[in-house]
């Protein structure tokens, strides 16, 4: 296995005023090459905290990340991000916006031809090259994250970082870029590290899912193999036993063995008296 990424026992705390309140607790996960990995959890379990540490906009406290045997220890085009808002410059045209991490990125490595072939050829990969002219007013949230995603992929990253690039989509429109994230992994092969809250996006696209306890000092609490084969159809999985299975487990896990809220217990009916002696109790409170 050709590990590209090696995120190594890492601590993260951060400061409050009444302390340092640590989010992330022995984190350990070793990345390899074209692999699509999900982090999944509730809410506060640290998934943006790992992302960004691999990102290097944090220094964990304890431990730290290897990348191509280099550690990380600052942002750089090896790692592009794609964030759930599209982070377009609403006065530059799809095109141009892709220009612009080319142009960072690349400088004069390439010549004013290589580069617009590379840019048309990322665009064309999410389908965006019929609006290339068109600025990010002028088209749907749904295309606006593709150019989102075809600038990152133009920086030629060797970890794609996406922090629920979708969650912001309508359900249609989100299918449709999962099924486009999938063409492009495939012809790529990416190694990719995804954010999600939606259990059947995970079990879609992931080679691993990462589960996350909850915070604080929250860690990896399992790790689920996804040895569905590709390309992977949506339909098809639907009735397949193994994908029903997989969803199955993600779900245990985050319902039975890391409940989030507990069950709103019944509770035993008061006498009538009772209640308006409570409701005298609360509007006097009050």
């Amino acid at each position: 296995m050709n590990i590209v990424l090696d995120i190594d026992h890492v601590d993260m705390a951060f400061p409050t005023p009444k302390g340092p309140f640590t989010a992330l607790k022995d984190v350990s996960l070793k990345i390899a090459k074209g692999e699509f990995i999900s982090l999944i959890g509730h809410s506060g379990c640290g998934k943006s905290t790992v992302l960004n540490i691999v990102a290097g906009l944090h220094q964990a406290t304890k431990g730290g990340v290897v990348l191509n045997g280099k550690e990380v220890a600052e942002p750089g085009p090896e790692r592009a991000v794609v964030f759930q808002n599209h982070s377009l410059l609403p006065w530059l045209s799809a095109y141009e916006n892709v220009e612009l991490a080319v142009k960072q990125v690349f400088g004069r490595k390439k010549s004013k031809r290589e580069a617009r072939e590379w840019i048309e050829y990322n665009l064309a990969l999410v389908h965006m090259d019929h609006a290339m002219d068109k600025r990010p007013d002028e088209i749907s949230g749904g295309m606006k994250q593709r150019v989102g995603i075809a600038r990152a992929l133009a920086m030629q990253p060797d970890v794609l970082l996406m922090d629920e690039p979708f969650g912001a989509l309508d359900a249609l429109t989100r299918a449709h870029m999962q099924d486009s994230l999938m063409e492009i992994q495939n012809e790529l092969n990416n190694t990719v590290i995804m954010i999600t809250h939606d259990v059947d996006e995970a079990v879609l696209l992931s080679d691993r899912i990462v589960m996350m306890t909850n915070g604080p000092a929250a860690k990896v609490g399992e790790i689920l193999d996804v040895k569905l084969e590709r390309p992977r159809n949506r339909l098809a999985l639907a009735d397949d036993p193994e994908y029903n299975r997989l969803r199955s487990e993600v779900l245990k896990f985050l319902y039975e063995k890391q409940r989030k809220v507990e069950p709103i217990k019944a509770k035993a009916s008061k006498p009538v008296s009772a209640e308006k002696d409570s409701d005298k109790k609360v509007t006097a409170a009050a």
